[in-house]
């Protein structure tokens, strides 16, 4: 074989390897990848169903309920404009109150109910994560003229 081939074959190799690779970069990055919506949007259906998304907004005050294995809790999030079910096995964080500000990473079902696997809770009391602050904002919820009325959820 010609040095010519053999260099030509390289480096159809090395392409080949290299478009493998990336392919198996792009599909990987494509099934970690999670979206936020909001309690409106998923009351519209306009969520995946077949897949992880994020839910934030405000713990509906009254809907926190807790099961009788005190490891299951059952409460509503809401933008102001719309309200979903979730419901949640394992610990909270300290942070989770109703009338707080939240962020819950699941599924919805069939049934509507959204079943979260990660519960995240607002840092402090002038912090929302930007998205929530901006659908709060968008459904003119009194909290977020209140406190996250500025550019990406920063307090005024």
């Amino acid at each position: 074989m010609k040095p010519r081939t053999k260099r030509a074959l390289a480096i159809v190799g090395g392409l080949a390897a290299l478009g493998v690779a990336a392919g198996l970069v792009l599909n990987a990055f494509q099934s970690n990848l999670v979206f936020f919506f909001t309690p409106t949007q998923v009351a519209k259906k306009e969520v995946p169903l077949d897949r992880n998304f994020r839910i934030g907004g405000l713990v509906e005050t009254g809907t926190v309920v807790r099961e009788k294995d005190a490891l299951t809790v059952n409460f509503k999030v809401t933008d102001g404009a719309q309200s979903v079910p979730v419901v949640y096995t394992g610990i909270l964080p300290d942070l989770f109150k109703e009338g707080k500000g939240v962020v819950a990473e699941g599924r919805v079902g069939a049934n509507g109910i959204f079943t979260a696997r990660q519960v995240l809770a607002k840092h402090d009391e002038n912090y929302m994560p930007p998205e929530a602050a901006e659908a709060l904002k968008q459904a003119g919820h009194p909290m977020a003229k209140e406190h996250f009325a500025g550019q990406g959820g920063r307090p005024q």
